[in-house]
């Protein structure tokens, strides 16, 4: 199949997604047109069966914003004519959804009728999405599309209780790639850098949102250290680091949390870390947590939003109410005092992440695009 795919080239959850799911898909024989406005983050050029295309908007004195939806749908048709793509696949409501539409309307002027499968992630539509000045374009995109997706049971049920939707929803939940996760000798040794061998590590990995309660991490990590001798990694960047920086020395505690800022070597720190902590308001998913399984690393969350599908109360981690940080806190300790559970709850967890498995959750996608392509045949 030849397949365009559409999402945000960052670090966030969707575009890391539609990046990694592009990727299997190549390497499975399928020609893949990432269409974005620059090169995703976790591309990798180096299969004949990946091609980028960059969206350019034009400077243009006219415009006070400039229309990036009008400069995708263009570039969509002239992609799906150029290289005779099948099949649109859109991350993002809007305004992938919505440009890729745009896109449909223009080619079946040509006689040119492509399908469109949308995959919905979350804040484009519990907040963005739910804006009253996006609302009904979000609500056309989603009925507009030929299929949808979303990442977990209880991003679906917020699009339902949300929007008037029409279209049936199915859920394909969020994937890890195992199969990169190898012992590299070489990881090990960084590990001196960070802690000592008697000190736990913890670490916590977002875009540091208020959705993410950065606070609630520093506090439930003061109850930890306290407890036992433990180091945080803070890896990300965003509105409250500097908040989160400025409590680590109002509590004393600077020494013992490292802040990383973006980074490209997430899988290094995560094979080297004892437990996360992810305590947000909540996640329609919780790919952090499930990145972090894969690498046998417990979890600490709240029980919001799609974090009960990943992980696994008692089993992969503890689930806590949110804001309830000494409830976190202990939980935390209870993994991380004894050796044996621990290495139990490690176990537990990379067994979760398995089920997770981009060899698993793939065909569901190589399923939905055969439809897909046979409702236009």
């Amino acid at each position: 199949m030849k397949i365009a795919i559409v999402c945000y080239p960052t670090f966030g959850g969707s575009g890391v997604v539609a990046t990694e799911l592009g990727l299997e898909l190549a390497r499975r024989g399928h020609e893949i047109h990432f269409i974005t406005y620059s090169q995703p983050v976790r591309l990798a050029l180096l299969n004949a069966n990946v091609h980028y295309h960059e969206v350019n908007v034009p400077e243009y004195p006219l415009f006070h914003y400039q229309p990036y939806e009008l400069a995708l749908s263009s570039k969509l048709v002239d992609m799906v004519k150029l290289y005779k793509i099948e099949l649109l696949h859109v991350h993002y409501a809007i305004p992938h959804a919505y440009a890729g539409y745009m896109a449909k309307q223009m080619l079946k002027d040509e006689g040119i009728n492509i399908p469109m499968v949308t995959t919905l992630h979350g804040t484009d539509i519990t907040l963005v999405g739910n804006h009253p000045f996006y609302k009904p374009a979000v609500t056309f995109s989603i009925n507009k599309s030929d299929f949808v997706t979303s990442v977990s049971q209880s991003l679906k049920d917020d699009t339902h209780k949300l929007f008037n939707i029409k279209n049936e929803i199915e859920v394909i939940p969020n994937f890890i790639e195992l199969d990169k996760n190898v012992n590299d000798p070489t990881i090990a040794c960084h590990r001196s850098v960070m802690a000592k061998e008697n000190e736990r590590i913890i670490t916590h990995i977002s875009n540091f949102r208020k959705v993410k309660r950065i606070p609630d991490i520093i506090k439930i990590f003061y109850t930890i250290q306290k407890e036992i001798p433990a180091k945080l990694m803070m890896v990300g960047d965003g509105p409250e680091k500097e908040k989160a920086e400025y409590l680590c020395q109002e509590l004393g505690i600077q020494d013992k949390v490292i802040f990383f800022g973006n980074s490209n070597e997430i899988d290094k720190i995560l094979s080297y870390t004892d437990l996360f902590l992810l305590p947000s308001e909540t996640e329609s998913f919780g790919l952090a947590a499930l990145e972090a399984m894969a690498w046998s690393v417990p979890v600490i969350s709240s029980n919001s939003g799609g974090l009960p599908e990943v992980n696994f109360d008692g089993i992969s981690g503890y689930l806590s109410d949110v804001g309830n940080t000494d409830e976190m806190a202990q939980n935390a300790l209870k993994i991380l005092k004894d050796d044996a559970t621990l290495q139990k709850f490690k176990e537990n967890a990379l067994s979760v992440a398995k089920q997770f498995d981009i060899k698993n959750i793939l065909p569901l996608y190589e399923e939905l695009y055969k439809k897909a392509i046979k409702k236009y045949a």
